[in-house]
C-alpha cells in the first residue's frame, strides 16, 4: 500500500499547498471586496491597491450584539467529561465514489454535506450519497490548478429558519469569490437564481488559497485566506495588514441583503492603516481551521514553506488581531535568517517538521461528540502527503501534548464534523469519507 501511495505523490506533489513556487507576471489589479457597514467608523469601499499576479497547488474571513445565533452548543452533561490523550485511532469507510473531495460538513441535522473541488456539493444521507448533488456551480468555478476550486462551505447559525447557506471557490479568473445561496423547497436542492455575491479579491498566484469559511460562536462569518501565493511570500502579505491577503477575516453577513458590514468590535476597526476586516494574521495558507463547539477556542492549521508545519491557538476570550508571524516566522523559527523579531508574535502550539514522506498540513477538529468518549477533547490534525495521523490536548498546566496515532495510506485533504459532534477525514485519491473512531 505505501508503495502504491508513493507512486501517487509523484502525480499529486503538486497538491501540497505549501511547496508551489510560481513564477508569474506581477500585475496590479486593486482588491476591492463588496461590503457594507454596521459601524459608523468609515471604511474605504476599495481596498487599496497591492502589487498582485497572476496563477496555486492543492492543499488545498459588529455591531456590539452578534446578528447571528451561535453555532457552538455546549455538550450537554452535568459533569466533565474526562479528557485523556489518545495514542491510537481506527478509521471506519462511511462512503466512496466521490471526485477530488475537499471538505465536509453538517446543516444541523444528520445529512452530512461533502464539497467536490471541481463545483459541486453531494448529500450523504442515512449512509447513502444522494444521486443528484445539492449544488452544482461548475460552470463558475476555475479549478485548473490544484489549490483551486470550491474549497469551502458554511451553513448559516439559523439555516433551519432562513435557508442560507454560504461558499468559498475561486471563479474562472482565479480569484476568490465568498458567495451566498438558499435551499430550495426541496431540502436536498439548492436554489442557484438565490446566488448572492458578497466578496470578490483577485490572487495574485495560483496557490495559498486558503478556502475555509465557519461561523464562529459569536454569529460571525471568518474567511480564511492565504498570502497571494508563489513561494517565500513575495507580496510580503503575511505581515501587512492594509491588504487582505494572509489573513483570517471577521465579516457581518447578516446586516444587509448585499455585501457585508464590519463587526465594530473587530480589532482594527477605527485604524485606516489597516484592513478592518481582519481579525487576525501573520499566516501563510490556513487551508483548515476550526471553533471547539464546547469551548469556543480556535485552532488554526497554517501551511509551511520549506521545513514546518504548525497549528495556531487563538483562545475564545480574545479580542482578535494576533500576529501569527509568516513570514518573519515558519513555526518556531526565524525563516530565512538565524535570527528575527518575534516582539509580539503568536508562535504556534506545535509544530512538526517535514521529513518521512510529510510536507502539508490538514488542520481538524476537537472531538466533541458523545460516542467514542475515549476521543474527548483531543483535536486531531494530519499531513496531506505522508498521511501521519496525530492527536493534541492541552495539559493542566496549559502545555501542549501530541502523539502521532498513525501512519496511514490516505491523502488527507480535510477534516469535518456531523452535527452531533463525530469525527470524519476526506481520503483525496480514494474519494471516500472515513469516520474516526478509537
Amino acid at each position: 500500500m505505501k508503495r502504491i501511495k508513493f507512486l501517487l505523490i509523484v502525480v499529486l506533489v503538486v497538491l501540497a499547498a505549501c511547496k508551489s513556487a510560481d513564477d508569474g507576471i506581477v500585475v496590479t489589479p486593486p482588491i476591492a471586496p463588496t461590503m457594507v457597514l454596521d459601524t459608523p467608523v468609515v471604511v474605504p469601499t476599495t481596498a487599496p491597491d497591492t502589487p498582485t499576479a497572476v496563477p496555486p497547488t492543492f492543499t488545498p474571513i459588529p455591531t456590539d450584539q452578534p446578528t447571528a445565533t451561535p453555532t457552538i452548543t455546549p455538550t450537554p452533561t452535568n459533569t466533565p467529561i474526562p479528557e485523556t490523550a489518545v495514542t491510537s485511532i481506527n478509521f471506519e469507510r462511511i462512503a466512496s465514489g466521490f471526485v477530488k473531495p475537499v471538505y465536509l460538513t453538517h446543516a444541523g441535522d444528520d445529512r452530512l454535506f461533502l464539497v467536490e473541488q471541481d463545483g459541486t456539493i453531494r448529500i450523504i444521507q442515512n449512509g447513502a450519497v444522494l444521486p443528484q448533488p445539492f449544488l452544482n456551480i461548475d460552470p463558475l468555478v476555475g479549478s485548473d490548478a490544484s489549490e483551486r476550486g470550491l474549497l469551502g462551505l458554511a451553513f448559516h447559525p439559523n439555516y433551519a429558519e432562513n435557508g442560507r447557506f454560504f461558499i468559498y471557490y475561486t471563479d474562472n479568473s482565479g480569484g476568490t469569490v465568498v458567495a451566498r445561496y438558499e435551499v430550495s423547497a426541496d431540502p436536498n436542492l439548492a436554489d442557484p437564481a438565490t446566488a448572492q455575491i458578497l466578496l470578490t479579491l483577485p490572487q495574485p498566484y495560483s496557490n495559498h488559497n486558503g478556502g475555509q469559511i465557519a461561523f464562529g460562536p459569536d454569529g460571525y462569518l471568518y474567511v480564511g485566506l492565504g498570502d497571494g501565493g508563489s513561494a517565500n511570500d513575495p507580496l510580503g502579505a503575511g505581515q501587512d495588514p492594509s491588504i487582505l491577503l494572509g489573513a483570517l477575516l471577521r465579516l457581518d453577513v447578516d446586516f444587509a441583503e448585499t455585501g457585508y458590514a464590519i463587526p465594530a468590535d473587530n480589532p482594527f476597526v477605527g485604524d485606516d492603516t489597516k484592513r478592518n476586516e481582519i481579525w487576525a494574521y501573520g499566516l501563510r495558507n490556513p487551508w483548515r481551521f476550526s471553533f471547539d463547539r464546547l469551548t469556543g477556542d480556535l485552532y488554526i492549521a497554517d501551511v509551511g514553506q520549506n521545513l514546518w508545519e504548525e497549528v495556531h491557538f487563538q483562545p475564545a476570550g480574545s479580542a482578535g488581531g494576533e500576529n501569527y508571524g509568516w513570514n518573519i516566522m515558519e513555526g518556531n523559527h526565524c525563516f530565512q535568517s538565524d535570527t528575527c523579531d518575534q516582539t509580539g508574535l503568536e508562535l504556534p502550539i506545535v509544530e512538526y517538521p517535514h521529513g518521512n514522506g510529510s510536507c502539508s498540513i490538514t488542520g481538524g477538529y476537537v472531538y466533541r461528540g458523545q460516542q467514542f468518549l475515549e476521543l474527548y477533547g483531543n483535536y486531531f490534525y494530519a499531513d496531506y502527503c505522508s498521511g501521519i495521523f496525530w492527536s493534541l490536548l492541552q495539559q493542566p498546566d496549559g502545555s501542549w501534548a501530541t502523539n502521532q496515532l498513525v501512519d496511514s495510506p490516505h491523502f488527507v485533504s480535510s477534516f469535518g464534523e456531523d452535527a452531533n459532534g463525530e469525527l470524519y477525514f476526506l481520503s483525496y485519491g480514494e474519494g471516500a469519507i472515513y469516520q474516526i473512531r478509537p
